[in-house]
């Protein structure tokens, strides 16, 4: 049996990858590399392959939960640009979503193009530069 906190924490995590996973999604359909994606996230999370599979192969609508925090919020960010170049192709349906989401996050659309910028081509930012793309963001990009 799983303590409170351990329950909370799991449903934390799956919240994330449902998350990318509508986003894997917004363009109608779920590509093999954007799969092999979420399986890398949701490991990197901690959470099995049957548990992956399970909310990828789920049927029920995808309720975004926003995450707590400047720091759950920008690391959600992390994975969704990923998540954007997992096929390695930007589509306007996924900036489109992505955007769609800064409001229920308090950001500005403008992030998710800086964000974009920022990843060169999916290469996403080292350690110390994505801490300092987080404190610009606080500056920039909160509404």
């Amino acid at each position: 049996m799983i303590g409170f906190f351990e329950h909370q924490y799991l449903s934390f995590k799956k919240n994330h990858v449902r998350n990318l996973i509508a986003l894997a999604k917004a363009d109608g359909h779920l590509h093999s590399t954007e799969e092999e994606m979420l399986y890398k996230i949701g490991a990197k999370y901690g959470l099995k392959d049957r548990q992956i599979a399970t909310l990828i192969q789920s049927e029920k609508e995808v309720k975004l939960k926003v995450p707590e925090g400047h720091d759950q919020k920008m690391n959600q960010l992390y994975d969704l640009v990923i998540m954007v170049y997992a096929d390695g192709v930007v589509e306007e349906s996924e900036i489109a979503f992505c955007e769609e989401l800064m409001e229920q996050f308090g950001f500005k659309k403008e992030i998710v193009l800086w964000l974009i910028e920022n990843f060169e081509k999916g290469n996403p930012p080292t350690p110390e530069a994505w801490n300092s793309l987080k404190t610009e963001a606080a500056n920039k990009f909160v509404t």
